[in-house]
């Protein structure tokens, strides 16, 4: 296992990645060794907030760089919302080929053309305002996306407007069902398949209401059409996680409920190596939603969420190994593509050792 390195490298703002329409700017992290057919992350700040600001408090490059993937980060400007939200809510900012959706497209085919990305590992994510956007980005251009995630976010097309908006975030005039059903499959007609979604949201969100979860469950259940009924309900580390199934048994949607948490993203700051800063929405819970949700997608494994989380293996020293050592597994685990067995509560059944052997094997280090 390997502890989270603190990362100096910056950001480098992308320009001229195509024609624009929203006026967004956009930030690319790109990590020292990108090997070919890179996985590729794209993060979506909240309101009040820039790239910048939201990747030092979330980790997510930070980890980008240990495990060998790309981050791409859409920033709102003031010109377009005072607050800095992206407008999930304005009609001529959510549609397949219109304004800041478009935008987001047009800096994700960039990118993915310019640095040899993986188009089938691309992922987007993140918070508030930014997680209902990184919504309205898996609607409209479901193709683009093999997951995402939303944090402390909403429904995609159930607001026309700023009246609509601060509605539907005190979860007040909810749409019905169809409606939320529908509007996924209005905004990319003929499009598929559907990506994964992994919800998270505080109980004790004020700022948008948790029957917003469960309103986005819904809308994506009704896409990839399974049961409204989860089929696995557990418990991590305390919060409630609801797991719908396709029919081939694989995981589509999950929701994290985070016990007596407000509005923010949730993260474990008490580990001896916390993946994330501290701040205004980035929110002590005992559980590392960045590593998970990096871990969904393949992108981290458990001993990243172990490391995150605190849950160290009893008389496992890490300094005890050296350097050179740490390095070549690390590339191994990198390159090692084990298929995970896992239970419901997403530990690897077959244990750290055995992911690292498989890995060392893979890079053709050990028989």
């Amino acid at each position: 296992m390997f502890t989270h390195h603190t990362n100096s490298r910056q950001l480098s703002e992308l320009k001229n990645f195509g024609s624009n329409p929203g006026s967004l700017k956009c930030w690319l992290y790109l990590p020292t060794i990108l090997a070919p057919k890179t996985p590729l992350v794209v993060v979506l700040h909240g309101c009040t907030q820039n790239a910048a600001i939201y990747d030092h408090g979330s980790g997510w490059s930070k980890l980008a760089e240990e495990k060998g993937f790309a981050i791409l980060y859409p920033e709102q400007q003031r010109a377009n919302n005072a607050n800095l939200c992206f407008n999930w809510f304005e009609p001529g900012d959510i549609q397949r080929d219109a304004g800041e959706a478009l935008s987001i497209r047009e800096m994700i085919e960039h990118v993915v053309e310019s640095h040899g990305i993986d188009p089938g590992r691309v992922f987007i994510t993140e918070l508030s305002a930014g997680g209902a956007m990184a919504n309205v980005m898996l609607a409209t251009y479901p193709e683009l996306f093999a997951g995402g995630a939303i944090i402390g976010g909403l429904p995609y097309g159930t607001a026309s407007g700023v009246g609509q908006a601060f509605e539907r975030m005190r979860g007040q005039n909810a749409p019905m069902v169809s409606q939320l059903q529908a509007a996924p499959k209005t905004a990319a007609s003929g499009w598929g398949p559907w990506p994964s979604i992994s919800v998270w949201h505080g109980t004790h969100d004020e700022t948008v209401k948790p029957i917003n979860a469960k309103q986005i469950a819904l809308q994506w259940v009704g896409s990839h059409q399974i049961s409204d009924a989860p089929d696995v309900i557990a418990t991590i580390n305390g919060h409630s996680r609801k797991i719908w199934l396709d029919e081939s048994g694989k995981e589509v949607i999950e929701v994290n409920l985070i016990k007596g948490m407000g509005h923010g993203v949730p993260l474990s700051f008490t580990a001896k190596a916390p993946l994330g800063t501290s701040g205004q929405f980035m929110l002590e819970a005992g559980i590392s939603s960045t590593a998970r949700i990096a871990r969904s997608w393949g992108l981290a494994d458990e001993a990243d969420v172990a490391i995150a989380e605190g849950v160290f293996e009893p008389g496992a020293e890490r300094s005890s190994a050296p350097s050179g050592i740490e390095a070549v597994i690390t590339k191994a685990m990198a390159y090692a593509k084990p298929d995970f067995v896992r239970n419901v509560e997403g530990r690897d059944d077959r244990g750290v050792s055995k992911v690292i052997n498989d890995a060392l094997r893979a890079a053709g280090l050990m028989r």
